[in-house]
């Protein structure tokens, strides 16, 4: 297990941010989140600035463009794959321009990309088919991912002087292990991986990300009942979680946060609203907290546990929020991030 490189009381956000300005998002991101900013992601942009398309920038030796249907392989990169590989670039621009202008010199620094279960869900195959449905098409995607990985992060990290930590989105984990993906056409479901084939690809794709940069590697994935242990035994150092689902969670999914907690994991706890609220419904410090403390309770750790391995973050991507509710509320897991070190009277 590595150990982590931002310091206790750190806060982040989970990628996505709302407009098409990458310089206003990088400044924003450096100006809220000064000891764990990231590179933001602006889906807004279009074709090849949506998750998919972003990691499909970074492949090595395999070409994505668009189909009717959606991402396809392709035996040539296409005016839309270039343009995915333009946007990255000028995202690296603009984060090193916002970084200077800030003054900003942080340990560690984030970036996001699909996780390999995912890529795989949201490509075709040339003949048609989902990525998923080809084992060995899986296995070279991912095999891909990590070369271009790795010159990502070297990127990264030459650019901006700082650690570089990965975080694999998987929002279509829980599907393909239901099998409750649909194919293509529409008219039937993709197979079902079984859990150990799935933990064995992110073992794979984790340890190698953790190689790359020596760092936890973190996975995102803000389903009502994400798979904490296969993530965990797969190697995750660090989960990002919406936490405000968690109330009703089963005893289940209880005791495999608790046992994940308990070994060192840390968790990214998705707290502040990721869309607007309304303004007379915009919660406060405490208010936001709540469901970080309950889970601590019913868990039976101290609540000291949320200074030591939590990082208050969104409960996902921004990108659907409003430009001043995005500030508001980095700006509030920022202040969330030192309550947890020095809780206010009355927690």
């Amino acid at each position: 297990m590595h150990e982590q490189s931002w310091p206790s009381g750190a806060a982040t956000g989970i990628g996505s941010m709302p407009g098409t300005d990458a310089a206003e998002a990088a400044a924003v991101v450096f100006g809220e989140l000064p000891q764990f900013p990231y590179l933001p992601e602006l889906p807004a942009r279009g074709v090849g600035a949506d998750l998919i398309g972003r990691t499909a920038a970074l492949l090595v030796d395999i070409a994505v463009d668009v189909a009717p249907t959606g991402y396809r392989v392709t035996q040539r990169p296409g005016h839309r794959h270039r343009r995915a590989v333009d946007l990255l670039r000028w995202d690296f621009d603009a984060l090193q321009d916002a970084q200077q202008r800030a003054g900003a010199r942080p340990a560690v620094l984030k970036t996001q990309l699909a996780g390999p279960w995912t890529l795989a869900a949201g490509i075709e195959l040339a003949r048609g088919h989902r990525v998923l449905t080809d084992r060995g098409a899986v296995r070279d995607f991912a095999d891909s991912l990590l070369e271009g990985l790795a010159a990502h992060v070297h990127e990264l990290a030459t650019r901006t002087g700082a650690q570089v930590v990965v975080q694999f989105d998987e929002p279509t984990l829980p599907e393909v292990l239901a099998g409750s993906l649909s194919t293509v056409s529409g008219y039937g479901t993709v197979d079902s991986v079984p859990a150990p084939e799935a933990r064995e690809l992110l073992s794979t794709v984790i340890s190698g990300a953790g190689r790359i940069t020596g760092q936890r590697v973190v996975v995102h994935c803000c389903a009502p009942r994400p798979p904490v242990a296969l993530l965990r035994s797969a190697g995750a150092g660090a989960l990002a979680l919406d936490a405000t689902l968690l109330d009703g969670a089963p005893a289940r999914l209880l005791d495999e946060l608790g046992e994940a907690w308990d070994a060192g994991t840390v968790f990214l706890l998705g707290l502040v609203p990721s869309e607007s609220p309304e303004p007379r419904s915009r919660p406060d410090l405490h208010q936001v907290a709540e469901p970080a403390l309950r889970l601590v309770d019913r868990l039976g750790f101290a609540r000291s546990i949320l200074a030591e391995r939590a990082v208050p973050t969104p409960t996902c991507g921004l990108a659907g929020a409003e430009q001043d509710w995005m500030r508001r509320a980095l700006a509030l897991a920022r202040d969330l991030g030192k309550a947890f070190v020095e809780p206010p009277e009355g927690w």
